[in-house]
């Protein structure tokens, strides 16, 4: 038998759902700012590791071009992202104002874990198209194409993967109360 949630338990979730609602405001304005600074002012080396490629793999210097069609395509599976934030912003604010069972926060829930995976995978693409970008003035022999995926991303997968099937169990039980209420 479920345990009726306290007054008490109902004003801390709508509390922590302000305020990740709140957050996910602040990383929307704030990570396209924080990938373009990092795209301008990073060491090419540590561009090369994030990009799945080994250390010293860029030769030369890189020219302004390559920093900002780098920032550019990394921004794509960035703006996916954004997208998750904002479905998950409106599904915290859903929750914020006491609707939590009903079918739009199932609708942001199933929005949001779909957006998820495929901002995973275009950051997969993302890396590639960098791993190009970042080594195409090296000599002929010495140029990359990295593909990676890694733990992060399986992670990322598994974990949209749990929250579509929470929203599917949210609207099963939102489908079964409206059942039963008919029988009242």
């Amino acid at each position: 038998m479920p345990i009726p949630a306290t007054k008490t338990d109902v004003q801390r979730i709508q509390r922590l759902s302000q305020g990740l609602a709140a957050a996910c405001s602040l990383m929307i304005v704030g990570l396209p700012i924080a990938v373009m600074i990092f795209w301008v002012l990073v060491d090419p080396n540590q561009l090369a590791m994030r990009s799945n490629l080994p250390s010293g793999a860029i030769q030369g210097e890189l020219q302004l071009w390559q920093r900002l069609v780098g920032a550019l395509v990394s921004g794509i599976p960035l703006g996916l992202l954004l997208i998750d934030l904002w479905q998950a912003r409106i599904c915290f604010k859903l929750f914020a104002a006491g609707d939590v069972f009903n079918a739009g926060a199932v609708r942001c829930l199933r929005r949001f874990a779909g957006w998820v995976i495929v901002s995973v995978i275009a950051s997969v693409i993302a890396g590639a198209v960098i791993s190009v970008l970042l080594t195409i003035y090296n000599p002929p022999t010495m140029r990359h194409l990295a593909i990676g995926i890694g733990s992060d991303q399986l992670f990322t997968l598994f974990f949209a993967g749990m929250v579509w099937l929470m929203a599917a169990v949210i609207a099963q039980g939102q489908s079964l109360a409206e059942e039963n209420a008919t029988f009242i």
